[in-house]
């Protein structure tokens, strides 16, 4: 181990290619990292799809009324994210069913899921990429 912080001070070109490599695996493992730490159970656009077709899984859609009507999963409904308190009643209709929630990139959709699991929804899933990721998996989007 020292042979090695010899070689390092030798060469500032050597202290520069350890904190490149450093930097770079630390870039490659954090979407690992981030998925771990991020809270509940996400699905992807497959997963989410069994999940509809064999358990009756709602879809809420928590994007803007604009974002929403240029295209979402079939059946989604669309409550945004400002709304979602206000419109609780409505939601716990569907207390029993998976509720799969989904947003633009996945970004929000996880925090919004987290917010229904403490509200007593127990089975609250995020879409993995959001509606971007089921877009690229060719699934089917519908316009209103």
């Amino acid at each position: 181990m020292e042979q090695f912080f010899l070689f390092l001070q030798k060469t500032p070109m050597n202290m520069v290619l350890l904190a490149t490599v450093i930097i770079s695996g630390a870039m490659l493992a954090w979407p690992a990292i981030a998925r771990l730490m991020r809270p509940g159970q996400e699905v992807g656009p497959a997963e989410a799809v069994q999940l509809i077709n064999r358990r009756d899984a709602v879809v809420l859609d928590v994007r803007d009324a604009a974002e929403y009507k240029a295209g979402h999963i079939a059946n989604a409904r669309n409550v945004p994210e400002g709304e979602l308190e206000s419109r609780s009643k409505e939601l716990d209709r569907v207390k029993a069913k998976p509720i799969i929630v989904s947003c633009g990139r996945g970004n929000r959709a996880a925090g919004i899921a987290a917010r229904l699991r403490k509200a007593g929804f127990s089975e609250v899933f995020s879409l993995r990429g959001g509606i971007a990721a089921w877009q690229q998996a060719s699934m089917p989007v519908e316009k209103s």
